[in-house]
């Protein structure tokens, strides 16, 4: 398992709390509505023990969005919620009048809008502070548990998954949400290297 030094894992937490400040600026134009975001906790986990964090005992449907990435690193990266929650989230970009069955068919293309957000909020602060680039792939709709979600993503036996959790709080709602990493040993090593650069970075600018 990754061993980050307690150095790393503040600067870490740091480069996804400007994304996720900046996802949450977005987010609100669209819901119309003032969005905050909680500070990020930050975990690595193997695929199983992500799939528990996520996953509910009655085995409810997650919804998932998922966008790959290469350049300073190469990962895939997945917003997710639990089915319920993404058909709130639905409701508030598109207003409480749609009928339920229109909100649904809605759902795939409205959680695509918003993943590509988030995630490229996320990847795209990850990009600046390193000062290299990262190419996204267009977002990708899924719907299952979060242990198929996960394994579709995962593939190879050696990876880890760096997991977000991400609070999205508006005035009359509060939705759980994590944004998973998948990473592999050469991405991993890639991911450290580069939060060495940043901390020497600012440390010889201080």
């Amino acid at each position: 398992m990754l061993k980050l030094s307690e150095l790393q894992h503040d600067a870490l937490v740091e480069i996804f709390n400007i994304g996720v400040g900046q996802a949450a600026r977005a987010m609100s134009e669209i819901v119309r509505e003032e969005v905050t975001m909680s500070v990020p906790s930050i975990r690595f986990l193997n695929r199983a023990a992500a799939a528990a964090m996520l996953g509910h005992p009655d085995r409810s449907r997650v919804c998932g969005i998922s966008q790959h990435y290469r350049g300073a690193l190469t990962t895939e990266a997945i917003l997710m919620f639990p089915e319920d929650k993404s058909l709130d989230i639905v409701r508030l970009m598109v207003g409480e009048s749609v009928p339920f069955k229109e909100l649904t068919e809605m759902e795939q293309e409205a959680m695509s809008e918003i993943g590509n957000i988030i995630l490229n909020s996320c990847v795209g602060t990850l990009a600046n502070v390193f000062d290299r680039e990262l190419r996204g792939s267009l977002p990708v709709y899924h719907l299952g548990s979060s242990e198929d979600i996960l394994t579709a993503s995962c593939g190879l036996a050696d990876t880890l998954v760096l997991m977000l959790h991400i609070d999205f709080i508006l005035e009359a709602h509060q939705i759980h949400g994590y944004v998973a990493f998948i990473l592999d040993v050469s991405a991993l090593a890639d991911l450290q290297a580069q939060v060495d650069g940043y901390l020497a970075n600012i440390t010889g600018q201080a």
